[in-house]
């Protein structure tokens, strides 16, 4: 199943919409695989991670992701697939795997349509 990366619910309102949600759907099309966004949730709202040193964008969503209670069973065992719009550091797909993993997945896996420049790179 592809899983967005959940915005807080404060941000989707603010954009009014989620990105990640909307490219896990057009994958869904093309993959035939469903999109899941009730699986995983941000437990809590995190500052943008646009200014963040990577030290800082880690530590900003530690802990930040769920797998909610009536998914447990949906994603024991899972091959689940990741969808977010950029990757820098990976803090956040790695917060959100971590949090995957802990609620049962057996594998996940990231997909993203941009790579920002991290800091340092040339």
């Amino acid at each position: 199943m592809l899983l967005p990366v959940p915005l807080a619910s404060s941000r989707e309102r603010e954009r009014g919409f989620n990105q990640s949600e909307r490219l896990a759907a057009a994958l869904a099309t093309s993959w035939a695989i469903p999109v899941r966004c009730d699986i995983l949730e941000r437990s809590r709202a995190t500052r943008t991670q646009t200014r963040l040193t990577p030290e800082e964008r880690l530590a900003n969503v530690s802990g930040a992701f769920r797998v909610t209670a009536e998914a447990r069973q949906t994603v024991r065992n899972a091959h689940v697939v990741l969808v977010d719009d950029v990757v820098t550091t990976a803090a956040t797909l790695n917060a959100c795997a971590a949090a995957l993993i802990a609620g049962g997945a057996r594998i996940v896996s990231y997909v993203t349509f941009g790579r920002a420049p991290a800091i340092g790179d040339r």
